[in-house]
C-alpha cells in the first residue's frame, strides 16, 4: 500500500508575515491549494511525503511501479496496512522499516491526515465495465468488498481501488499469489483465495480497468523540506 523515503523534514510555522506600512497584502493562495501538514503531524508524515507526495514517483521493489496514491484513502485501511507491514503480513523491507517504529497514536494521526485529503465531491456510484472485464470482476467478486464503483468499500479496513495506479494494483494483486518468500508477498486469506484463480494477464486487465475509473484517490504534491 505504502512506500517510504528516508527524508525527514523539520516543522516550521506557516503563519504569514504582516505587510509593511503602505504595502498591499499578498494575494491569497488559490482556493485549490492544499495546505501542508501542521506540526506535530508534519514530522510524522515526512517519511510518507518523500514518496507519496511526489506525483508519478516510482518504487523499484519488487519491480518498477508507481507508489500508491494514499491521499483520500480510508484511514482504517492505511492503519491496517501499516500494522501489516510492521507485523510482517505484508513483506516489504522499506515499508517494514518505516512502520516498525510507529506507535498506535502515530499510525492513527498519519492515517487520519491522509484520509482527510479526499476530494470534496464523491465519484459517480456506477461505471459500466466492458463485458470481458465484468466477467473477471464477477469471478473475483471484487465489488462485494470494494463497493460501489470500487470507491465505497463495505469495511473501512478495505481499500478504495478505483483510479489507483494500474502498475501498483497489478504488483499488489500478484503479491497475494506469493507464499513463503521472506521479503516479498502479502498474507491475506480472502485476497489469496481470490487472486489464485487469475492469470497474470487477467490481473493486469483488472488493474488497468480499475485504474481507468473516477477516483477519490490522489497525490498531493508536498515538499519534504519546509
Amino acid at each position: 500500500m505504502l512506500a517510504g523515503s528516508a527524508f525527514v523534514v523539520s516543522a516550521q510555522s506557516n503563519a504569514p508575515s504582516s505587510p509593511a506600512p503602505g504595502q498591499a497584502p499578498a494575494a491569497n493562495p488559490p482556493a485549490t491549494a492544499t495546505p501542508g501538514p501542521q506540526a506535530p503531524v508534519q514530522a510524522k508524515v515526512a517519511m510518507c511525503i518523500g514518496c507519496h507526495g511526489i506525483p508519478g514517483y516510482q518504487a523499484t521493489f519488487p519491480e518498477v511501479h508507481k507508489v500508491p496514491m494514499i491521499a483520500g484513502q480510508n484511514a482504517k485501511y492505511i492503519a491496517a496496512s501499516l500494522a501489516a507491514y510492521a507485523k510482517g503480513d505484508r513483506k516489504h523491507p522499506t515499508m517494514r522499516g518505516i512502520a516498525l517504529p510507529l506507535g498506535d497514536k502515530d499510525i492513527a494521526e498519519i492515517s487520519e491526515y491522509y484520509a482527510g485529503l479526499a476530494p470534496v465531491e464523491p465519484v459517480p456510484a456506477t461505471v459500466e465495465a466492458p463485458a470481458d472485464v465484468k466477467k473477471l470482476l464477477d469471478k473475483g467478486a471484487c465489488a462485494s468488498c470494494h463497493g460501489a464503483n470500487f470507491s465505497k468499500p463495505i469495511d473501512g479496513t478495505y481499500p478504495k481501488i478505483a483510479g489507483q495506479h494500474a502498475d501498483y494494483l497489478y504488483v499488489a494483486l500478484k503479491s497475494y499469489q506469493i507464499q513463503g518468500k521472506p521479503y516479498h508477498g502479502r498474507s491475506n486469506a480472502v485476497m489469496a483465495g481470490q487472486v489464485k484463480q487469475f492469470t497474470h494477464a487477467e490481473l493486469k486487465t483488472l488493474a488497468q480497468y480499475l485504474a481507468s475509473l473516477p477516483s477519490e484517490l490522489r497525490t498531493v504534491p508536498q515538499s519534504r523540506f519546509r
